[in-house]
């Protein structure tokens, strides 16, 4: 049996730009790459060591790989003759925006001379990231490289036109030039004196029209097609954060203690995944598949950073207003006044075989848009952001009153894809089978998810906070009312009392789904929960059919449905059980928060890397660490940020 899983992959990441490889750091297939914008540049990259004149005895040994921030790793090799090092090879990687540095530091550690060849073999392909997530058609290795000799150093060039026309490129120097060089591989023979040293350097750049116009070079105007509003706005480097000043906001969480390590850790990865736009910072949900901005993920982990990041509150909010939906494009899943779920660049979102490059299948976004917008307020007292997004908030409240509930029963609904191949399910958990009952049968119709219902409660109360410090009292008054009659006609039609809990969902034909699910706990942190049923839905939640030992289970262990390693039916998911652990707290049950805190914070300190996953297996805990989901992203930023947002519970 092959080991798998992303757990045991080298990330690095700058802005858009990031590796995956293995823990060689050699890009060797699958995932593998050296991605930007949803395109990958690099589809393998790989060095290897050999020793022309010396016996069988040799073998080259990783012995240290070491990345101290989420941008950069080092590590050494020795080439070994029994139990002796010769050949030292030292290597820092280091990636930049668009850009990729491979320094090699050669040393004969012996007292004979030594010959040592390096080749490193690279290929690319300029996959679209869904080719190779393996979504569509397979990519195929792109031919044509060509070879360029200069004084000291030589380059292989790769050139490409996607498509739809966009020019994009590839760029591999070497310095000094190799001994030998082609198209797909690049070798150094070196004749080594003892104690000598030679260092070369291989220098990726990537030619990439999207980014030269985002970071304002007023490149690729005519060859890049651009939407009519722009997913990726101008940065400079006076936009990007320093990694110094980002953990400076951790302050104390990283000094000491015992969670100091893995709050490091998150900190770290959380700058990592920062992208950078003259709107502010605002996160990518996670890698490898989602580097990019995503509504939901985007605005949950900006609450949760709130306190010590309000710029990201006010950078995400700023991006998402940007791009808001402004008509009916059913395809895209776009009405007036609703923020985007996604954004793509790739190929296969600009020319629309997948409808990713603008989409906007979520039902919670728009929610928790007016929930950040608020908090942030209620955190600053900036009335003069909130003066400049009020036209979103009212968009965002039209949308509401409107398109979220379209047969007017006073829920907020989705009824899936309509007209294209978006997402059937439109709430966090978005598997196709997420949403099940007793039986196992899946939902139909036009669906009301529980969770979906707080976060609109919550959204009500926040527009009406909002709109009554703007001077509309009597807007705010009707608003905090309408929220008052959601929270009643919820509990009324949602409340499963045999089971403790809330229906995970009401069907096309309002018929409740009775099964136990995590979802009902996210409605503690939403405030919709009556306090006086609060303390039988908090037993639910920390029963054994719910409750793994490392956090809340997506859906119960009775339930039909459930498999422990599936996406949404089973599985532990951090952010999910750190909103619950919030809301426990919020109704008082000081003990069951912190139980579900601690389980994170072990859970995190379980893994090697001392990251928690997007998510894990559902079993029962053990001794042993929990069981990983094979394709789990990691890092990924709602996870990193729950540990930062429990950590000030101490």
């Amino acid at each position: 049996m092959a080991p798998g899983g992303f757990g045991r992959n080298l990330v690095l990441k700058e802005n858009y730009t990031f590796l995956v490889a293995n823990e060689a750091a050699a890009v060797l297939g699958g995932e593998h790459g050296l991605y930007s914008r949803d395109t990958r540049y690099l589809s393998r990259y790989a060095w290897s060591v050999g020793w022309p004149e010396a016996g069988d005895d040799r073998e080259a040994q990783l012995l240290l790989e070491h990345s101290p921030r989420p941008d950069r790793c080092a590590q050494h090799v020795a080439v070994m003759a029994g139990p002796t090092q010769v050949v030292a090879i030292a290597r820092r990687l280091d990636i930049a925006t668009a850009a990729m540095r491979d320094a090699v530091t050669v040393t004969n550690t012996s007292l004979a001379r030594q010959t040592v060849t390096l080749t490193l073999a690279f290929e690319t392909d300029f996959a679209d990231l869904f080719q190779a997530r393996g979504w569509h058609e397979q990519p195929v290795r792109f031919e044509g490289g060509t070879v360029c000799r200069a004084p000291g150093a030589a380059s292989v060039r790769f050139d490409h036109v996607a498509s739809d026309g966009l020019e994009q490129g590839l760029t591999l120097t070497f310095t000094p030039a190799p001994s030998e060089v082609t198209a797909s591989a690049a070798t150094y023979t070196l004749e080594l004196r003892p104690g000598e040293s030679v260092s070369l350097t291989v220098d990726a750049l990537l030619r990439d029209p999207l980014e030269a116009a985002a970071q304002g070079a007023g490149v690729g105007a005519a060859t890049a097609p651009r939407q009519t509003r722009d997913p990726s706005p101008p940065a400079t480097s006076r936009h990007v954060i320093a990694y110094e000043s980002w953990l400076e906001s951790f302050g104390p969480l990283l000094e000491g203690g015992p969670h100091a390590a893995v709050l490091r850790r998150a900190a770290l990865d959380l700058r990592a995944l920062l992208l950078f736009s003259e709107h502010g910072p605002i996160v990518a949900a996670g890698i490898p598949w989602f580097v990019t901005a995503f509504g939901r993920d985007s605005i949950l982990t900006a609450l949760m950073l709130l306190d010590r990041r309000p710029d990201m509150a006010r950078g995400t909010l700023r991006y998402l207003a940007s791009l808001q939906g402004r008509e009916y494009d059913a395809a895209r899943s776009e009405a007036p006044g609703k923020i985007l779920h996604e954004v793509r660049q790739g190929e296969l979102a600009r020319t629309g075989k997948v409808p990713f490059g603008r989409y906007y299948g979520s039902i919670d976004a728009t929610l928790l848009f007016m929930v950040l917008l608020h908090e942030t307020y209620r955190r600053d007292g900036d009335l003069g952001l909130l003066r400049e997004l009020r036209p979103n908030l009212e968009a965002a409240l039209g949308w509401l009153a409107t398109d979220a509930d379209p047969d007017g029963d006073g829920f907020v609904e989705f009824a899936g894809a309509q007209g294209g191949n978006g997402l059937s399910v439109q709430s966090w958990k978005d598997s196709h089978d997420a949403l099940s009952h007793a039986d196992g049968t899946l939902a139909k119709g036009a669906v009301a998810v529980a969770e979906v219902q707080g976060y609109a409660y919550a959204a009500l109360l926040a527009a009406a906070g909002c709109l009554g410090d703007l001077g509309e009292a009597t807007e705010a008054a009707r608003l905090a009312r309408r929220a008052d009659e959601l929270k009643a006609r919820f509990h009324e039609t949602f409340w499963l009392p045999d089971l403790g809990t809330y229906a995970l969902a009401l069907d096309g034909d309002k018929r409740p789904l009775e099964v136990l699910s995590s979802d009902a706990g996210q409605l503690l942190w939403t405030g919709i929960v009556p306090e006086a049923f609060a303390p039988t839905l908090a037993a639910t939640l920390m029963s054994d059919r719910l409750f793994s030992g490392w956090g809340i289970r997506t859906l119960g262990t009775r339930e039909a449905r459930y498999n422990p390693l599936s996406y949404h039916n089973g599985s532990v998911w951090p952010h999910d059980t750190a909103l619950i652990a919030a809301g426990l707290r919020r109704y008082g049950f000081t003990e069951q928060a912190s139980t579900l805190r601690d389980a994170l914070f072990d859970l995190a300190a379980s893994q090697p890397d001392l990251r928690p996953p997007e998510l894990v297996a559902g079993y029962e805990r053990t001794d042993s660490p929990p069981v990983p989901y094979p394709v789990a992203c990691r890092p990924q930023a709602w996870s990193s940020a729950a540990l930062a947002y429990l950590a000030d519970w101490a």
